[in-house]
């Protein structure tokens, strides 16, 4: 193995947490949480130990309350039974000698009134609907029209993101990732063509990264800064969503992020599971403007990455796809050994075929 190689496997401090190689396994929606509960549960708990030698484990997003819920069967964080599903998950990584962040998810307007309380319309910035599809008891199924938050409202979300922030401490996570990427709440309300308010949280660069910055506050009030970090997606489309001013409004939100000393940045560079090149951004600047770990997200190879690491345009590397098929990716990546190929079709929903049913290259052998 080349020295540009061993960037990949070199040991990497994240705050107070040592990682023991620059890989990070990224949020990957799996639509596998028990039923009746959206709680976590034993295959889970062995998905996650199997791919424990990443040096980060990010995990599937989680809904902090039913009304940040948009596709079915996705796991909780906001009820006692998700809270001790979590514990399963956590003790099997950490003996397994990993370390686990839970990703906090608030949907925003990409629901379904089939899924909020009481079949309500789903919340967003503004009420601007999604062309776009979610996953419902029926199946991939349009979103639905949602309603305006009102301001008074706003509060009772933060308030929902501290108790996961909370629950997230009582499960026995390392950290937190939020998540204010791909078109869900944090960048509804961080872009242009869903937000358009006129009150304190609308407008402005300033008012329009507020919810995204009182969000980070609320959080930080509950873990350490050092482990708490962020997804953000400047430029990508997913999801319906579109920004006039990306360089403007992201460049403010992750200045203002480094003043608050959090421990990362998770960028997805480009369009989410699309071309890198979708649209020009400034990433390397992004890079310089925080001051703690940049973790690079989208469409990395082997050779991306290592590239990356040795120009210094990243600390961290997210893999996504590839750690669905390679539970041992880590090992791959060392020995430069061919990876199996993912099956889409057992993407969303099922049990353990195509979830922990991958072979190990050890296994293979």
């Amino acid at each position: 193995m080349t020295d540009d190689a061993n960037l990949l496997f070199k040991p990497f401090r994240l705050g107070d947490l040592e990682l023991k190689n620059r890989l990070v396994m990224a949020p990957l929606t799996r639509i596998r949480a028990s039923e009746s509960t959206d709680a976590p549960n034993e295959l889970n708990a062995e998905y996650y130990r199997q791919r424990a030698t990443a040096g980060l484990i990010i995990t599937e997003a989680s809904q902090i309350s039913q009304q940040g819920q948009g596709y079915i069967h996705t796991p909780g964080i906001h009820t006692d039974a998700q809270v001790e599903g979590w514990k399963k998950v956590t003790e099997a990584v950490h003996a397994a000698g990993g370390l686990i962040f839970v990703q906090l998810w608030h949907v925003g307007r990409i629901s379904h009134v089939s899924l909020q309380p009481g079949g309500a319309a789903p919340v967003a910035p503004s009420a601007v609907q999604a062309k776009t599809k979610t996953f419902t008891a029926a199946g991939f199924t349009e979103v639905s029209m949602p309603r305006a938050l009102e301001a008074e409202e706003i509060p009772g979300i933060f308030a929902d993101y501290r108790r996961a922030a909370e629950n997230a401490k009582a499960a026995g996570f390392d950290g937190v990732e939020i998540h204010g990427a791909n078109g869900y709440l944090i960048d509804q309300f961080l872009k242009d063509g869903t937000n358009k308010r006129t009150d304190a949280y609308g407008g402005s660069i300033e008012n329009r990264a507020r919810f995204a910055l009182d969000v980070v506050d609320t959080v930080c009030r509950v873990w350490e800064r050092g482990r708490v970090g962020i997804r953000l997606a400047p430029v990508s489309p997913a999801n319906d969503v579109q920004v006039s001013d990306p360089e403007k409004i992201f460049f403010f939100l992750v200045r203002e992020l480094s003043a608050r000393g959090i421990g990362f940045i998770h960028v997805v560079e480009g369009a989410t599971g699309g071309p890198r090149d979708f649209a020009a951004f400034d990433y390397a600047g992004l890079r310089k403007a925080f001051g703690g770990a940049y973790i690079a997200n989208n469409g990395y190879t082997r050779e991306l990455a290592i590239e990356a690491l040795r120009s210094d345009r990243a600390d961290l590397i997210a893999f996504g796809k590839p750690f669905i098929a390679n539970p041992d990716l880590v090992e791959r990546l060392r020995r430069n050994a061919p990876l199996n190929q993912p099956d889409k079709a057992t993407f969303y929903g099922g049990g353990a075929k195509g979830y922990t049913d991958y072979p190990t290259l050890e296994a293979a052998e």
